[in-house]
């Protein structure tokens, strides 16, 4: 499997639709690619609050459009990032798009865990309720959406439902860029699973961005790993890998707590 993890900069001075004409032109540029990932709430910026009631879209909107047909033109699955979704019966949702390489919708992931311990996104938005995983050719996704990294039991779920490669869309601040290399690594560890990590670079509301998007095998093993600025990461990897290891060392058939009966996509 080849994924290219595109990691760019929310200029706050380039318009919304400027911005997913850039993004939807690096999508076409990974024409070849299996898999295409986009950062977390590329139209607006992660911590800028302000815009995501302005800013807010249908599911089915201009966003939803652009990547469609950009996923569809180069012939890819498209992780397209996650947009602010406005519910026409609800709240806004931090809600992920997953594109086939037809340009159809393969899922749609609503974030679980808001950030912002009572204020910004965590007021703002809706909490997502469902475990979103994909099925690909050669492999599974499990969805996750930044701050959810921190949260074990979600990407053991997703390990139940039969994920293999987890991929986590983010918005990741600097000042915690050792944690979000820290907990990619925990998770591909504990989950026996590749983990593919795409942040975003430069500085959203005065908030400057990690970057360093990192792309991990199921022995926790860097495979490819993105500076602080914008950068295209390609990466190869075999996805038979996660079944392998699980194979090798059995250690997720030693769990003794929190089991459920299997879920499958």
């Amino acid at each position: 499997m080849r994924a290219s993890v595109i990691q760019i900069a929310v200029d706050e001075g380039e318009s919304v639709e400027s911005r997913r004409r850039r993004v939807a032109s690096l999508v076409r540029e990974q024409a070849g690619a299996d898999l295409v990932v986009l950062p977390e709430l590329w139209t607006t910026g992660a911590f800028a609050y302000e815009e995501f009631g302005r800013e807010a879209e249908p599911l089915e909107g201009p966003t939803y459009e652009a990547m469609a047909k950009a996923a569809s033109d180069a012939g890819v699955w498209l992780h397209a990032g996650s947009i602010p979704e406005r519910d026409p019966d609800g709240p806004l949702y931090n809600t992920s798009l997953v594109f086939s390489p037809s340009g159809d919708l393969a899922a749609a992931y609503r974030k679980i865990h808001r950030f912002g311990f009572d204020k910004g996104e965590a007021v703002l938005m809706g909490a997502g309720a469902e475990l979103v995983t994909v099925r690909l050719p050669g492999t599974v996704l499990g969805l996750s959406t930044c701050y959810d990294l921190r949260f074990p039991e979600l990407f053991r779920g997703l390990v139940d439902a039969g994920a293999e490669t987890l991929v986590v869309s983010a918005g990741w601040p600097e000042r915690r860029r050792s944690h979000w290399t820290l907990l990619a690594q925990a998770r591909a560890v504990e989950n026996q699973s590749f983990v593919v990590a795409c942040g975003t670079a430069g500085t959203h509301a005065g908030v400057p961005q990690a970057g360093h998007s990192i792309v991990v095998d199921p022995w926790g093993e860097v495979l490819a790993r993105a500076g602080a600025d914008e950068e295209v990461l390609t990466v190869e990897f075999d996805p038979g890998k996660a079944a392998t290891t699980r194979e090798q060392f059995p250690a997720l058939k030693d769990r003794m707590l929190g089991l459920e009966p299997p879920r499958r996509p």
